[in-house]
């Protein structure tokens, strides 16, 4: 067993070195106070998608038992992601290592840096007018909403702490490694030529195909055709339909 972890260690570190951080500074004066602004705006427009849009977009369509725990669902993912993104998330995904995941130099947000001493603050070399820690927050929204999408798959299906654990292994396992390869700056796919702006294929192919899975795994739904699972609230719904809308 020592061996094994040996190997992996031998093979598994050197992969995750820490790239260079000298690209990554600049001088807070040359950030721009507009495309700062409007970056910020549009993250909190996305989380607002997700949180009270999103919950209550699902809340609507299941049975009234069920409507508090559905919202809480997407409460609670947006917390772990949270948390997730800012321990390894964000670096995994967006530090220059290989064209497959990223490195730990962000692990925990070390190094991220907005005001200096020096004058001096970090940025993402692919987000060079505005400050790494708003580019962050920006990303981190979009991977929030990309689990809690999943949520939808099998509302009132499973367990509350089976979809945590679902939830959050599939953001550290799946969406981040998928995030590195369209959007990071060695990504293998990014350096094909692929272009993904609104997250097509890192947010909705990807979290439609794991919330098939899940649900292909679940089985048949318990007592469908033979009890009532009219919606609740369809009013909720077109509440949150148009906040996913607006947004």
């Amino acid at each position: 067993m020592r061996k094994w972890l040996l190997m992996m260690g031998i093979v598994i570190f050197p992969m995750m070195a820490a790239a260079s951080t000298e690209e990554w500074l600049r001088p807070l004066s040359e950030l721009n106070s507009g495309d700062t602004t409007w970056v910020m705006i549009s993250a909190i427009l996305v989380l607002f998608m997700t949180l009270p849009g999103l919950a209550l977009f699902y809340s609507g369509m299941v049975r009234k038992k069920n409507v508090l725990a559905t919202m809480m669902q997407s409460m609670s993912v947006a917390c772990l992601i949270g948390v997730i993104w800012v321990c390894f998330g964000y670096s995994l995904a967006f530090t220059e290592n290989t064209g497959f995941l990223g490195g730990t130099d962000r692990f925990f947000l070390q190094g991220l840096d907005l005001f200096s001493e020096k004058g001096l603050g970090t940025i993402y070399p692919g987000a060079g007018t505005i400050p790494e820690a708003v580019f962050m927050i920006f990303q981190m929204a979009f991977a929030i909403i990309a689990g809690a999408i999943i949520t939808g798959a099998f509302a009132e299906r499973m367990k509350f702490s089976a979809l945590l654990l679902f939830v959050g292994f599939w953001s550290l396992f799946i969406y981040v490694p998928t995030a590195h390869w369209v959007w990071g700056l060695d990504g293998w796919l990014a350096s094909d030529g692929v272009l993904d702006y609104a997250g097509g294929t890192v947010i909705h192919i990807n979290a439609g195909v794991a919330g098939l899975v899940a649900a292909i795994m679940i089985g048949k739904r318990v007592g469908y055709g033979r009890e009532v699972m009219a919606p609740h609230n369809l009013v909720l719904t077109l509440i949150g339909m148009a906040m996913l809308n607006n947004s």
